[in-house]
């Protein structure tokens, strides 16, 4: 039995094809080749081509098809995972009306917080358990105001991976925990919120079925399937955010479990069986994958916009002058070139829009201290590590000061994580107990899908081949230097003024 995982980033499509018997991945690939292009028309915009996802997703299949052992009409159920918080406009075709509004794109933030106050922020944090904030919601509202015309030529509003479901199956649908990350979900009584969207003013017919996040959602339209090579009864038995399905794809389920991972953006996302919110939305509540009408889940997410994006920005100005780009194994050895501190360098990461961890204003970012004598490669890449570091950390005391907290966190060695100078780093920082996997979001997304499907009888039998690859522990020594070097970093945080 084999199950296709789909993991829609902002830099690229991932999937992987798992033996649900074995637990295994059989053949994993990535598209395109290139990272994909994020357009910003204006600063603090960003934007993608729905369309160009579904391109991508045929390349990657026809990738899986030319390594792939088996036939690809072996593939029984279909997961989903994908980059969270986006805005898919389409008619009635399912053809987009305009560019996707991505998660990182801050236009909609002042749109958020004016629907904060005018609904209030008491109901609208007993209800979505937060403000509308940047979120997808927002997002919609600022397109009827600003873009009447395009409103007007609305039928569906999705969230990325319901765009691709809806181009594999024909049937456009969302899931619960999808609308909790649109902050379009009545907590307390578990159903759509439509309050927010009527005092929003959002018509209530863009929210198309909701489905749940487990089980058979749709069948593949048979075109669809016959122009794939995917067999005709193939379902998707599975979607999610990005950050929820990574912490499935590390088996963080239950209350005191916390996940992390560092790829365009960098996420602490801890769950919990209690309706939390931050009064202040620096962190975020969504349903967990989890969640069941018996036992509560929850996952409050600490996000930070600038981070590996920062890696990938330094990836290419360090390679200025080269035929090609150097890679991230280079600029890994870079950093353990320089010691903890970086020679006093710091580097603040948050040049990729508004960051939720400061009520969704803009932070300073850059270099400080900089010194032409001292500083050297290895200290701007060390300092870009710690950065991005103490940005998570920074989300992490908020979460903790929640009343959510957990002494050992799960990550994917993959992204920032395969380097052992990051892992050093975010261990003795946060002073946590670091377990890393041998897993990844595709992965996961691909043992969601045998789940949904009914392979494995409940969630521990999905994972119970994932495999450890190592555990780290805090070292004194290092624990103490991380604390005084993120209390200066920390202090000369400098955001733009409510």
């Amino acid at each position: 039995m084999h199950f296709l995982g789909i993991d829609l980033g902002s830099s690229s499509i991932k999937l992987s094809i798992l033996d649900a018997e074995k637990g295994e991945t059989l053949c994993a690939v990535t598209a395109p080749d290139f990272e994909m292009e994020m357009k910003a028309p204006k600063f603090g915009w960003a934007e993608q081509d729905p369309n160009s996802w579904w391109q991508y997703l045929q390349q990657g299949l026809a990738k899986l098809k030319s390594q792939y052992t088996y036939d690809l009409k072996q593939i029984k159920g279909i997961g989903i995972a994908y980059q969270m918080h986006g805005l898919v406009i389409t008619d009635e075709n399912l053809e987009p009306v305009r560019p996707s509004i991505i998660w990182c794109d801050s236009r909609a933030a002042a749109v958020g917080h004016e629907a904060y106050k005018a609904i209030g922020e008491k109901y609208c944090n007993q209800k979505i358990l937060g403000s509308p904030g940047n979120f997808t919601a927002s997002k919609l509202s600022w397109v009827k105001q600003n873009e009447p015309q395009v409103y007007a030529q609305a039928k569906y509003m999705m969230l990325p991976g319901d765009f691709l479901a809806a181009k594999l199956t024909s049937t456009p649908q969302t899931t619960s925990s999808g609308l909790s990350e649109a902050a379009l979900w009545d907590f307390p009584e578990s159903r759509l919120a439509t309050e927010i969207l009527e005092k929003m003013g959002l018509d209530r017919d863009l929210v198309p079925q909701i489905v749940p996040t487990f089980g058979e959602q749709a069948v593949i339209d048979p075109e669809v399937a016959n122009q794939l090579g995917l067999n005709k009864d193939v379902k998707i038995t599975y979607r999610a955010g990005d950050q929820p399905n990574n912490a499935l794809s590390l088996n963080v389920l239950n209350p005191g479990e916390i996940a992390t991972t560092a790829g365009t953006s960098a996420v602490i996302y801890a769950v919990t069986n209690k309706d939390i919110y931050d009064e202040e939305s620096r962190v975020n509540t969504f349903l967990h994958v989890s969640n069941t009408e018996d036992e509560k889940r929850n996952g409050l997410l600490g996000i930070i916009n600038g981070s590996g994006i920062l890696y990938q920005w330094l990836r290419k100005i360090m390679s200025v002058g080269s035929r090609e780009l150097i890679s991230y194994d280079l600029l890994n050895a870079e950093a353990a070139k320089a010691k903890p501190g970086s020679e006093d360098l710091r580097f603040y990461p948050f040049g990729n829009g508004v960051e939720r961890i400061f009520k969704n204003r803009q932070a300073n970012s850059g270099i400080e201290n900089l010194n032409f004598n001292i500083h050297q490669p290895p200290h701007l890449v060390r300092s870009a590590c710690e950065g991005i570091v103490f940005a998570m950390n920074y989300g992490f005391d908020v979460i903790k000061s929640l009343g959510t907290s957990g002494e050992i966190v799960r990550a994917g060695k993959g992204n920032l994580f395969l380097s052992p100078v990051f892992r050093e780093i975010f261990c003795n920082t946060t002073q946590a107990q670091l377990e890393l996997y041998n897993t990844s979001g595709a992965e996961g997304a691909a043992r969601g899908a045998a789940y949904g499907f009914g392979y494995y009888k409940n969630l521990k039998e999905a994972f119970q081949n994932l495999q450890r690859l190592e555990c780290l522990e805090p070292q004194k020594d290092l624990s103490d230097q991380y604390e005084e070097i993120y209390g200066k970093w920390k202090s000369n945080i400098k955001t733009e003024k409510e």
